[in-house]
């Protein structure tokens, strides 16, 4: 079932999607080379705790394999939900993070993908053409519309460059918990609902250098890309008024 926000609530959604922005212009800053992943779970769970939120993700799931950090760390072919380690990140990797707030009972999910020191030219390109879908299927987000207007701007713009689209993986309705209906595929096929003032979703391309197709790792949570090759990965909360849209997470600047 969706659930309708009212402009109090958007207004609570609202301040954790601050919130982990805020968060993100400062983590951003420590993704370097050298860097275990697991440090920088220690700092988010330690920026959130201060901030007076909860991490979101961190033991989500189910009791016999919740997700065991707040900060989801997927490097190169992984492609979402992956867990913070001891392993360094190396120059040259594509660093996604995924990370989401409660604050005062409202939600927050944004993510984004890094590139630690020179990348190659075709993870650059990747990078560059994910974010570029993020901001296509937000374009298309308009109440009156239907919902897979959102997936068929992320599709084609992927395709046209050569890249595959996830299909297993989707966003989804954000704000009172952290997944919620309605799906919203970057595949333009399945339920179709049309979009209406007071929705508020996440929309997330996951692009693929090569193949949409994906595996899960034995941990349970990792998704890797099913042929290895790289992959990019852009989140944001948006929410849907009769007359505009608004990203309620804040677009995060990165370094040249």
């Amino acid at each position: 079932m969706i659930r309708l926000k009212n402009e109090k609530q958007i207004g609570g959604i609202r301040t954790s999607c601050r919130m982990l922005s805020a968060m993100y212009r400062e983590l951003v800053p420590l993704v370097v080379p050298g860097v275990e992943t697991l440090e920088l779970e220690h700092w988010t769970r330690n920026w959130i705790k201060k901030a007076g939120g909860r991490p979101a993700f961190l033991g989500y799931g189910s009791r016999q394999n919740p997700f065991p950090a707040a900060l989801c760390i997927s490097i190169n072919h992984e492609v979402i939900h992956g867990l913070p380690s001891k392993r360094r990140i190396a120059p040259g990797d594509l660093v996604s993070l995924d990370c989401g707030i409660e604050f005062e009972g409202y939600l927050s999910d944004q993510a984004l993908t890094l590139e630690a020191g020179p990348v190659s030219e075709a993870a650059y390109k990747l990078n560059k053409v994910t974010q570029e879908c993020l901001y296509q299927g937000i374009a298309a987000a308009k109440a009156g519309e239907r919902l897979l207007q959102i997936a068929r701007a992320v599709y084609d713009h992927a395709v046209s460059q050569g890249y595959g689209v996830v299909h297993q993986y989707c966003g989804h309705g954000v704000g009172f918990d952290l997944h919620e209906d309605p799906q919203v595929s970057n595949h333009p096929r399945g339920p179709n609902p049309r979009m209406m003032g007071g929705l508020v979703i996440a929309i997330e391309p996951m692009i693929n250098l090569g193949t949409g197709d994906v595996d899960v790792l034995d941990d349970g949570w990792t998704v890797v890309t099913a042929d290895r090759r790289l992959s990019a990965h852009w989140e944001h909360t948006v929410a849907i008024f009769r007359d505009h849209t608004e990203i309620l997470t804040e677009p995060i600047v990165l370094s040249p």
